[in-house]
């Protein structure tokens, strides 16, 4: 093997490392985490009014740490409510009385499930529904709520 040769070898397997670590920056990114994550979990259901902009996939919290995922989001045909299911790592119990909200990253960004815990001490189990929920801020209805609001106080000063 010549010189070009191994030259040649050498960049085409940079190339594919390269390519390999990209893939995997994506992945994380994208919060693809099926493939990364093979640790137990327990499924979890809450009922909301509105969930705004949730995604499958977008985490779910407690305190700021990641404790799962939303695995699914549809409507509860008896109530006409969106239904999400939420997969939570099993090191996390989580008791009985606990609440759920959804939250938006900043002002703009992604929403999450925001879960506080409550202070029961029977814990949730696997498939059981947290009674507690809060729903989404929708933007356009505070935008509209507070153009009324100003529209009403300029009214009130003639």
């Amino acid at each position: 093997m010549d010189k070009q040769a191994k030259i040649e070898l050498g960049v085409g397997v940079l190339v594919v490392l390269a390519a390999a670590a990209l893939f995997m920056l994506a992945m994380k990114v994208s919060n693809f985490a099926a493939v990364a994550q093979d640790r137990p979990t327990y499924t979890l259901k809450a009922h909301f009014d509105n969930i705004g902009g949730l995604k499958v996939r977008a985490p779910v919290k407690l305190s700021g740490v990641v404790i799962g995922r939303v695995s699914s989001i549809g409507i509860d045909r008896s109530n006409y409510r969106a239904l999400v299911t939420m997969k939570i790592d099993r090191a996390y119990e989580l008791p009985a009385d606990t609440s759920a909200a959804i939250l938006t990253s900043g002002l703009l960004g992604d929403q999450y499930i925001g879960l506080e815990p409550g202070g029961d001490d029977e814990m949730l189990a696997d498939g059981d529904e947290i009674e507690l929920t809060q729903s989404a801020l929708v933007l356009e209805d505070l935008i509209g709520q507070f153009l009324v609001k100003m529209s009403d106080s300029k009214g009130d000063d003639k």
